[in-house]
């Protein structure tokens, strides 16, 4: 006698689903974002010779990230999506109580690799847990509304992160990541029902482990959206690396900066919501690869204005924000597309693909995004060519995507 299929896992109520969903996942952009307003005092206190060093913060942060996302899904496909979920963020908020008692920049930046490497676990076991439950363009279309409530919180995160620092000094934001960690832990283990059933799990052996892999890496349609998620994350990072310094020293509004980036903010974000009423009748392809190929005519024509020096002083400013919001739409339209894209045909091994994609597009992203904040000069010349560059050979990668 056959035995009976395991029941489904309970579906929580779409709209709490969508917002514990992202609050778990904007835990990445939260340890940027907030950090952004505390980059001065850093640079004044731990590396005062050199302040651009201080955007390795967020780098290092990255690239803990990065290398976690190798281990993140595997062990979710291997124990279940939930209990990865509470271990990351468990050495997270450790890693974040450890970085608020640096006392030299090397020490802040491996903390700060080390909390990468627990948020990892949170971003790709969400992911994993979707796909558990939707798939196709459903999926697309719930993490179109996930990355529109994602970016409300980092919004506002410089805004929250400079309250905090005016009140306790650049190591009280770390507290707030400990408080983060804390509710998205208690949310899901109190509400959300484990999506992978031990029957389905695969034991994290490293045969296992290798053939999950060679299978992702063999799959081109996974493969080409991976290269162009690194290209479309390293332009967004490179920004957000010199977002603060464009807005102190070269626009001197320093001191309205989380205004402006909560602003630039919410503004893209109304991308996400166009994106998920188009989704469904356009697909996901189609969306993302228009959204390279708007920002690449967009980065273009700046490219042309900031070298030849074309914008009059007064709508300098007022440029660069139309600017910035078209990049942070651009990414809010394409990411959730492409790693829906990318899982769509790897329902059996979603934890494994969506640390493979994430791992390598992050490290992708942080290769490019790292030499490109470091090249700030006080200008946005950097900045707009690594926008153009990244945004046009995504475009012209996106053509030999399949469609299946």
């Amino acid at each position: 006698m056959t035995a009976p299929s395991p029941a489904p896992a309970r579906r929580l109520p779409l709209p709490e689903f969508i917002a514990m969903m992202a609050l778990v996942s904007a835990v990445v952009a939260f340890s940027i974002d907030s950090m952004l307003p505390a980059l001065p005092q850093i640079a004044a206190l731990l590396t005062p010779d050199d302040v651009n060093r201080a955007q390795l913060v967020l780098t290092a942060f990255m690239a803990g990230m990065g290398l976690g996302t190798f281990f993140a899904g595997p062990i979710s496909d291997a124990i279940g999506r939930k209990p990865t979920i509470t271990i990351g963020f468990g050495i997270y908020a450790l890693a974040a109580i450890v970085a608020a008692q640096a006392q030299s920049l090397e020490f802040l930046l491996a903390a700060r690799f080390v909390m990468g490497l627990g948020a990892s676990a949170p971003r790709i076991a969400t992911m994993a847990l979707v796909r558990d439950l939707y798939q196709g363009r459903e999926m697309a279309r719930i993490t179109s509304f996930v990355s529109m409530i994602f970016i409300l919180i980092p919004a506002v995160a410089p805004l929250l992160g400079s309250v905090v620092i005016g009140i306790f000094g650049w190591q009280g934001v770390f507290g707030s990541f400990v408080l983060l960690a804390i509710i998205g832990t208690s949310w899901v283990n109190l509400r959300q029902a484990e999506t992978l059933p031990p029957e389905k799990r695969r034991p994290l052996r490293p045969a296992s482990l290798v053939s999950g892999m060679r299978e992702v890496l063999s799959n081109r349609k996974v493969v080409l959206i991976t290269v162009v998620l690194a290209l479309g994350f390293g332009q967004m990072f490179a920004l957000l690396s010199s977002a603060e310094q464009l807005f102190r020293t070269t626009f001197g509004r320093g001191e309205s900066f989380p205004y402006w980036f909560a602003a630039m903010a919410l503004l893209a974000g109304l991308a996400n919501l166009l994106n998920a009423r188009l989704v469904f009748r356009l697909g996901m392809k189609v969306m993302a690869r228009s959204a390279y190929l708007i920002q690449t005519v967009i980065s273009a024509v700046m490219v042309v204005l900031v070298f030849f020096n074309l914008i009059p002083e007064p709508l300098r400013f007022a440029a660069f924000m139309f600017w910035a919001v078209s990049v942070f739409a651009m990414a809010g339209v394409t990411f959730g597309n492409l790693n829906a894209l990318a899982l769509q045909s790897m329902g059996h091994i979603a934890g494994t693909t969506a640390s493979v994609v994430s791992a390598l597009s992050t490290f992708g992203a942080v290769i490019i995004a790292a030499p490109v904040g470091l090249l700030y000069d006080g200008t946005m010349r950097p900045m707009v060519i690594a926008t153009l560059t990244c945004s046009l050979l995504a475009s012209l990668l996106m053509k030999w995507i399949p469609d299946n």
